[in-house]
């Protein structure tokens, strides 16, 4: 019976993750149960053996030369990347990660450039610079209406730990949600009822084929004069044309952005050194890897006790 563990990802830290899942698995032997992909590439008894992979953006194709899979084990929240592989396996049920340190890393980066925003520090940062003295007109909390687009794990934790605050706080989701304390919206046909009363736009959706550049020239015309928007969902969930072009026009008065089209940022891009644009390299919310080691250790448990594990993904919403 197989029952051995691959790891699959050019980024992801390997020794981390094995250090981590050592203690959190203590019946695994993984001296001779854990292996790396492309190390153990071609053994067959190797290939044989493995029953569950342990993945983070894992090369097209290299899913399927394990006959004896029972589940693939996303090791962060978003799995696009492998959605995106038409050589995965559809039989094999995939398990994205959520993780209660990764919700709290986002929550933190969220509420952080919201208050960025709020409070006007973009501005502030500017007059630093320029050696000015000046105080601005802070608006009021409770009159500040924040928009989060996507009410999973990870939007609604962001949403609770804003309305301490005072904020206005609406979601909107592709299914109907009722959250306690926040105005739920969903559908497309509610989208613009949504954004034409956000003056503070998150977006935290998964990537799908329907939410893919949802915020763009249309979309964003439909923000009121002056809107903020913060993405650290996915960078193809933006048009960045159309953000350049409402941020130059004024309409938008400026952007967080912690994920893109292109990842790396290339270097020559305008969006590096636009004013009104505040720039992460991906770090809104990573992967604790000792606190993520219990989940994933849970979930290759009940996978193998034949029960359903936590977290699986619709491969039909994408998510």
């Amino acid at each position: 019976m197989a029952n051995g563990l691959v790891f699959i990802s050019s980024d992801a830290p390997v020794d981390r993750w094995r250090k981590a899942l050592i203690p959190a698995l203590p019946e695994i032997d993984f001296s001779h149960d854990f292996h790396v992909w492309p190390d153990c590439f071609g053994a067959n008894d190797i290939s044989m053996n493995v029953d569950i992979a342990l993945v983070w953006r894992p090369e097209p194709g290299a899913l399927k030369h394990f006959p004896n899979l029972k589940a693939v084990i996303n090791l962060g929240a978003g799995v696009d990347a492998i959605l995106t592989d038409e050589t995965y396996p559809k039989n094999i049920p995939l398990i994205r990660l959520i993780d209660p340190t990764l919700t709290q890393h986002m929550s933190e980066f969220i509420v952080h450039k919201v208050l960025h925003f709020h409070r006007k520090f973009h501005i502030y940062d500017q007059m630093q610079r320029n050696h000015k003295w000046q105080e601005l007109r802070q608006d009021d909390t409770q009159q500040k209406r924040v928009g989060i687009m996507g009410l999973g794990t990870l939007g609604v934790d962001a949403a609770r730990h804003l309305s301490h605050f005072g904020f206005k706080i609406a979601g909107w989701s592709r299914t109907e949600k009722h959250v306690f304390g926040i105005e739920s919206f969903h559908g497309q046909d509610s989208l613009k009822y949504f954004l034409k009363s956000t003056d503070i736009l998150v977006c935290l959706l998964p990537l799908t084929t329907e939410t893919r550049d949802i915020i763009n020239k249309n979309t964003i015309s439909q923000l009121p004069a002056g809107a903020y928007i913060i993405n650290a969902g996915r960078g193809h969930q933006i048009n960045e044309n159309d953000l350049l072009s409402a941020l130059d026009s004024g309409h938008i008065a400026g952007a967080a952005l912690d994920v893109f089209c292109t990842e790396p940022l290339p270097t020559n891009s305008i969006i590096w050194d636009h004013p009104k644009i505040t720039v992460t390299p991906h770090i809104a919310s990573i992967t604790s890897v000792s606190s993520a080691a219990k989940n994933i250790a849970e979930n290759i448990r009940q996978i193998r006790r034949g029960q359903t594990p936590n977290n699986l993904v619709n491969f039909k919403f994408g998510y």
